[in-house]
């Protein structure tokens, strides 16, 4: 998959009907803001909106060669902004000065962000909580809130900074993922009314429709196996934003002392006919809508395996992409089947330590932010994002690819990883440590001694963290939901953040296990 004509008469004819109905659905959108909630600006903006969809239209239709993505941008994506740099003739010392002014930028900016967020949960805390005493805790609550939105700007432009000077690779993919996260959740209340969402959707749809005009995203996109992912994208995106936006007009409703809109709903219907009406409705719909996908994309079945023939990359099904990226970080036994089988039972151990009894039965997100936040990032954040990552970005060899970036084959990436032992032994003391008989008991021993940085690192994390944040940050927690209960929550906690805490390992020094005992097959 290395070069294509990136137009041709029959994808611009495609993507001109795509933007007619981009086109058509702002214009509904649009009437239907300035006859139903009679705002005459919004509707006049949705209209223009629509024009310029329309526009571009005309333009495919017209089989205008110059209506795609300019190649400046794409290498900005993919390779960073000296690469793009180049499309305007700017090499050499020039491009170098422009890179590293860009760099001491974003080194400022991860200064500033990190003494803000120094001041704010620990100096703002301790004069908070003197204001508190005093009666005045009320100002040191709105304070916080600032904070955390001045924060997260911080970071959507630390964020933005390491897209432009890198370009995409695992680690602004995946810091751009966390850091939209909590902009999100931070700005929920703007970002989820309906005029906003509606614009930024169309953001969306602008982007694919400009990126479908080049041939190797185009031909990723477009693979029947990716299609469904496609689709997961604007399917979770539409619910999560659907569950906030209720979220939010419930929160609104409580501080104002009036009952969630789900208490006022409250109308039985009977199951015959109301619900199984309604049901067999969506299986007819549901229906239809898997019959015309069956006829429209041709089944992606391939060759019958060979072990002469592999295909590369090989790629687990979608639902499983997950745990294949996570095997870039863990060995088999880890990714595999020790991190699943924590999802499982974290699943299965919520509903029984959870002790907030609010939020059951409506939609919330004030009364109920642990749980919202560390179950959607867990979902999201550590599953969804590493599907798209493993079904898009990660080409032959699993290596990472851009957007744009042809899947070359021949593509080579040094693999320089370290093992937390040589870091400590070899690197820093000096001493190679050697094992004639693993099987031995001073074989054993050795190995131990070896390993023992790591060990004593994992034991530390799994065995003192847990008591150590149940008298700081989790002491509410501890005290409500006892030793039992909340010794459960933190040791999956502690698991899910293994994940993160072993990505930001890999990708800034280059570790590549914690405990490494090859001799026995086992590695953390």
């Amino acid at each position: 998959m290395v070069g294509g004509q990136d137009l041709t008469p029959t994808v611009q004819n495609g993507l001109a009907n795509y933007y007619v109905l981009v086109a058509i659905a702002n214009f509904v959108y649009g009437a239907f803001t300035q006859f139903k909630f009679k705002k005459v600006g919004q509707g006049i903006f949705w209209y223009s909106v629509g024009a310029f969809f329309a526009v571009m239209a005309v333009l495919n239709y017209a089989h205008v060669p110059w209506v795609k993505l300019p190649k400046w941008y794409k290498n900005l994506s993919d390779h960073g902004i000296e690469r793009a740099l180049m499309d305007f003739g700017i090499t050499g010392s020039t491009a170098s000065s422009i890179f590293y002014a860009g760099l001491g930028l974003l080194i400022l900016m991860c200064v500033i962000c990190a003494a803000d967020l120094f001041y704010s949960c620990f100096l703002k805390r301790v004069s908070n909580g003197s204001a508190s005493s005093n009666g005045n805790g009320n100002g040191g609550a709105g304070a916080g809130t600032g904070a955390l939105g001045r924060i997260t700007a911080e970071l959507i432009v630390i964020s933005a900074l390491g897209l432009i000077l890198f370009g995409t690779n695992a680690i602004s993919y995946f810091v751009a993922s966390i850091v939209g996260f909590m902009a999100f959740l931070v700005w929920r209340k703007t970002l989820t009314l309906p005029a906003v969402i509606w614009g930024i959707f169309n953001i969306g749809l602008l982007f694919g429709g400009m990126s479908m005009t080049d041939y190797d995203f185009r031909t990723i996109i477009i693979k029947p196996d990716n299609v469904p992912i496609v689709g997961l994208v604007f399917v979770v995106g539409f619910f999560t934003w659907l569950a906030f936006r209720k979220a939010v007009i419930n929160d609104d409703r409580l501080k104002q002392g009036l009952p969630p809109t789900e208490k006022e709903e409250e109308d039985k219907v009977l199951v015959w006919p109301d619900l199984v009406y309604t049901e067999l409705i969506c299986m007819v719909v549901i229906t239809i809508i898997l019959v015309v996908w069956a006829v429209s994309l041709p089944a992606p079945l391939e060759q019958p395996a060979s072990s002469t023939r592999t295909p590369n990359p090989s790629k687990a099904p979608w639902y499983f992409l997950g745990l294949q990226e996570m095997l870039v970080y863990y060995d088999p036994w880890l990714a595999g089947v020790v991190l699943p089988t924590m999802i499982i039972v974290g699943l299965i151990a919520m509903p029984y330590i959870d002790f907030n009894q609010k939020g059951n039965g409506y939609y919330t997100f004030e009364e109920r932010p642990f749980a919202i936040i560390v179950w959607l990032f867990g979902f999201i954040v550590l599953w969804v994002t590493l599907i798209f990552l493993g079904t898009f970005l990660r080409g032959p060899n699993w290596n990472f690819f851009g957007l744009y970036e042809p899947w070359d084959p021949h593509k080579l990436v040094p693999l320089n990883n370290v093992n937390l032992s040589d870091y400590f032994w070899v690197r820093g003391l000096g001493k190679i440590w050697a094992t004639s008989d693993p099987q031995s008991l001073s074989g054993i021993l050795t190995i131990l001694i070896r390993e023992s940085p790591g060990i004593i690192l994992v034991l530390a994390y799994f065995l003192l963290l847990p008591p150590l944040l149940a008298r700081t940050i989790f002491r509410t927690f501890f005290i409500r939901m006892g030793f039992i209960r909340y010794m459960t929550m933190i040791i999956i906690l502690l698991f899910m953040a293994s994940l993160p805490i072993k990505m930001v390992l890999r990708w800034t020094i280059n570790l590549k296990y914690i405990v490494s005992i090859p001799e026995f097959f086992f590695n953390i």
